[in-house]
């Protein structure tokens, strides 16, 4: 298992071993003692799986106030992963860093809590998986506004699918603070 960095702090790159011979391949999508190796002490407690179509945007999603922890894959096709600072009193609070994930590079990105969670499907049809570490709360179902020109994530859609809820989303600037995680 490899782990990288990248721009922001905590959020990281992984890209699990992968074992591969005529029959097709192996890998552990999660070992917890290589996690916790590598940096990422995270309890995981439920596994969602998300299908889109090509264009399509999901986000950019949080909880508040019990924000989750994600380790993100795809399990087929491919995406623009995207994770947002959102924790106030951060560095780096409203800057984005992205990677494309796909069926075919296997890689993960693991969002520390306290971050916003969107990505776009750039394929036909994705499967997108993903840990939380925390159960789902429809009152604490928070959102910010995908294309919100303060945050200016490289998009690759002028006019994305979206949900009702993410094209009626605030923009940052708009969620009051006492909506927003603080730093740890």
């Amino acid at each position: 298992m490899q782990v990288s960095k990248t721009s922001i702090a905590d959020v990281k790159i992984i890209a699990p071993a992968l074992f591969e011979d005529q029959r097709g391949f192996f890998m552990e999508t999660y070992n917890r003692r290589r996690y916790i190796e590598n940096g990422i002490d995270e309890t995981f407690v439920q596994d969602n799986l998300s299908c889109s179509h090509l264009g399509i945007i999901r986000g950019l999603h949080y909880q508040f106030p019990n924000p989750q922890a994600k380790l993100v894959y795809v399990i087929s096709g491919e995406v623009f992963d995207v994770a947002v600072d959102i924790r106030q009193n951060s560095p780096t609070f409203g800057k984005w860093t992205g990677t494309v994930l796909s069926g075919k590079n296997r890689k993960q990105m693991f969002i520390p809590a306290g971050f916003a969670h969107g990505f776009q499907a750039m394929s036909d049809h994705v499967l997108l998986a993903y840990k939380c570490s925390d159960f789902y709360d429809p009152a604490a179902d928070r959102v910010i506004r995908w294309d919100d020109p303060d945050i200016n994530i490289s998009w690759n859609a002028d006019v994305p699918g979206l949900s009702e809820k993410d094209a009626n989303a605030p923009y940052l600037r708009e969620v009051p603070a006492n909506c927003l995680p603080e730093t740890g």
